[in-house]
């Protein structure tokens, strides 16, 4: 079943409790959002229910106010459990619920948020008291179960919130595993920004003919922004990165990875390159988090890197650019990255990295977002110190059409004292001003971070035949002649090899390579993505098993 939401209603005509009414007029709360006026009524209703919206929607109270009107305070046991995939967002969870439910009763709901990090021994205390509504993160939940410090057996409402972070966060075993134990008349609302494939399918499993309300995702935000594809080794990303942020002139840029790991080494290593930089990810506790988002507002920094769940609720209006340093693993959540930049009427520009085996996903996107990304270059060196340059010569025009004798007066004594001409010493200046930095590019060769002149190979050898990078290397070097250096990142499999080589070199390698042994092993290479390669025309290898695509 699916309903469309009325968005034209008010909080009084969703069928709330008086108390629960004026606990939402007091907050401020007027009318109810798409999302909160399509889920109340079927969720007071008793319903299943699958919500999906975009983050910021009001999703939170869309279940908590009905969950709070399903409560029955006399009892002291805990009946609704809601999972969120961050102890922050079970925080803010439990701050909201007991907002919204501080009229009930004599002493108001009482809700404990339970997450790693805090004792668990606390949490059992707490839970041996008055609780009728637990908010937690889906590891801590089923770790109380399994030692028998909650008991399912009170609890009639089950929620899951941000399901698609769950699920990228690896807690959908345990999701699963608590659903399993949870009594057959439960009522379960699963709400979602996205809805990739497994969380679909637990959605069909676990919940009994769901009502579906789907607030149509907005593309406005990527009209607004213009997209940007830069197609670059894996290896080569960091140097693509720095070369971009050199280029572009914006107040503030949000850069998008996937894993908590990847924002902490990212923003160390930028700001080691002089970068005002910072990161934000799911294991910093709110406090830290929203420092680093104080900061990105007062201009203190201009970079922060962010993963997906630590950047819902990041509101900057002067971000002018986002960069998606990993792809999002779903088209959705592009938009939302997207969505972050062109905010309060200003132009935006959205850059996403990309390799040749994620064009698919680069695809889906676009058809996704309804369009198309358009192809970029990676700025060359001599075009990076060009704009440096003339960023020096913006700061300098606006001071030397002013008036400063002192100054004057300075240089020409200088001039006089040390008998060194006018033109020197300003050249000396600006070498002071610059820095110990090149002026132009050096005469060598910048290496093969043009994502045209890469290309990845297959070798059928891997781990299992006990091979290294540097077999591969030397195997390379050996068999054509050309320096090691050429070779690019190496990703060695169980059965398979993936070696990033020259265009320009490849067919050579293909050749050289075709009837060699490694590790006692004759193997013929192909490429890695024949069909996939941006559009370019590549050899294919030779020899009796050409076109053969198995590892």
């Amino acid at each position: 079943m699916s309903d469309t939401p009325d968005t034209d209603v008010r909080f009084a005509d969703l069928g709330l409790a008086p108390e629960i009414l004026a606990a939402v007029v007091e907050l401020g709360y007027e009318t109810p959002s798409a999302i909160q006026a399509g889920a109340i009524p079927p969720l007071l209703a008793g319903r299943d229910l699958i919500g999906q919206a975009q983050t910021g929607t009001g999703k939170t109270a869309a279940f908590a106010l009905p969950l709070l009107q399903r409560l029955d305070l006399e009892r002291r046991d805990v009946q609704a459990i809601v999972l969120t995939p961050t102890r922050e967002l079970a925080m803010q969870v439990a701050s909201a619920v007991r907002a919204y439910g501080r009229r009930i009763g004599k002493h108001g709901v009482h809700v404990l948020p339970v997450y790693g990090g805090q004792p668990i021994h606390i949490q059992h205390k707490a839970l041996q008291g008055t609780v009728h509504v637990v908010i937690g993160t889906p590891g801590r939940v089923a770790d109380h179960l399994r030692r028998g410090t909650l008991d399912l057996e009170g609890v009639h409402f089950f929620c899951l919130d941000e399901a698609d972070e769950m699920l990228n966060m690896g807690f959908l075993d345990d999701v699963e595993w608590i659903l399993e134990h949870a009594d057959a008349e439960r009522q379960i609302a699963l709400f979602s920004a996205t809805m990739p494939g497994p969380i679909r399918r637990v959605a069909k499993r676990y919940l009994r003919d769901p009502v579906d309300v789907l607030i149509a995702h907005e593309t406005k935000t990527v009209e607004n922004v213009e997209q940007m594809s830069l197609r670059v080794p894996r290896h080569a990303r960091n140097e693509a990165l720095e070369r971009l942020l050199g280029i572009e002139d914006h107040e503030a840029v949000l850069v998008f990875v996937g894993t908590q790991r990847v924002a902490a080494s990212l923003a160390e290593h930028l700001q080691a390159r002089g970068f005002g930089a910072d990161c934000i990810h799911g294991g910093m506790n709110q406090t830290q988090r929203d420092d680093v988002v104080r900061r990105l507002r007062s201009r203190r920094i201009q970079i922060v890197v962010a993963t997906d769940v630590a950047a819902r609720g990041l509101d900057v209006d002067h971000i002018g650019l986002v960069v998606n340093y990993d792809l999002p693993r779903d088209p959705e959540i592009y938009v939302h990255r997207v969505g972050r930049t062109a905010r309060a009427g200003r132009a935006g520009r959205a850059v996403t990295l990309w390799q040749p085996r994620e064009q698919r996903m680069l695809q889906s996107i676009e058809r996704f977002s309804g369009q198309p990304m358009q192809p970029m270059r990676i700025p060359g060196v001599e075009e990076l110190l060009a704009r440096q340059r003339g960023r020096m010569i913006e700061k300098l025009r606006p001071i030397a059409a002013e008036s400063s004798p002192e100054f004057a007066a300075w240089a020409q004594a200088i001039v006089d004292a040390e008998g060194i001409d006018a033109g020197t010493l300003a050249a000396a200046a600006l070498r002071l001003a610059w820095g110990d930095g090149p002026l132009s590019a050096p005469p060598q060769e910048e290496g093969p971070l043009d994502p045209s002149d890469v290309v990845e190979i297959v070798i059928p050898v891997g781990t299992r035949d006990r091979v290294r990078p540097g077999t591969i290397v030397g195997t390379i070097a050996g068999e054509t002649g050309l320096p090691g250096s050429v070779v690019g990142r190496i990703n060695v499999r169980e059965r398979v090899t993936f070696v990033e080589v020259p265009s320009s070199h490849v067919q050579t390698i293909l050749d050289k390579l075709s009837g060699t042994r490694i590790a006692g092993r004759v193997v013929r290479p192909r490429l890695a993505h024949p069909e996939g390669d941006g559009g370019a025309r590549r050899p294919r290898p030779r020899g009796p098993h050409r076109g053969d695509r198995r590892p």
